[in-house]
């Protein structure tokens, strides 16, 4: 005998509680910022990706440590504020690529130091100047004025949004609103 078949009923749309504000998605700050990072990067990927097999990951590597910079993974997750999982992966690929190289630390041999190889330094000579035309493409939506206050505001939202990351998370029962 066959299994019997469910039907499925119309769930009811939950609803917020009438007294918690409205979250208005496409104007809340944090998203806004997620969007366009990621509008940014993937559009500037698609200039580098197909031409030189990197992806996002590898390219911030190279970008960090483009100045001539050795840091360890650590380091390198810190600055670009990437996953250590993802680091680790694209660290991977890139030795195996040839565009990094790994040694011990001086002075903690556990504590592996990465710096770039001149393959991945002719990348990075390569696609500086299409990130920073990019760069220029996009910011010419503002006027000269507008793009030094977005700058110095976004010095002053990132060192906000560090300043908050380092506050203790609060706890259960403080998270949640009281019972009226």
């Amino acid at each position: 005998m066959p299994p019997a078949r469910r039907t499925r009923t119309a769930a009811k749309p939950a609803s917020a509680p009438a007294d918690l504000p409205a979250l208005h998605l496409p104007r809340f700050l944090p998203y806004r910022l997620s969007v366009l990072a990621n509008t940014v990067s993937h559009t500037l990927a698609k200039l580098y990706e197909k031409r030189f097999g990197i992806t996002i990951p590898e390219w911030r590597i190279i970008a960090v440590l483009g100045g001539g910079e050795t840091m360890s993974a650590g380091e390198i997750a810190q600055r670009t504020a990437m996953d250590k999982v993802q680091v680790s992966r694209a660290i991977s690929r890139m030795l195996d690529s040839a565009l990094i190289l790994r040694e011990s630390g001086d002075t903690d041999r556990r504590k592996a130091l990465l710096t770039l190889t001149p393959k991945a330094l002719d990348i990075y000579a390569e696609i500086v100047p299409m990130a920073l035309t990019y760069q220029a493409e996009v910011t010419d939506a503002l006027s000269a004025d507008e793009q030094a206050q977005l700058d110095t505001l976004l010095t002053r939202l990132q060192a906000r949004a560090d300043q908050l990351a380092t506050r203790p998370a609060p706890a259960a029962a403080e998270a949640e609103p009281a019972a009226g």
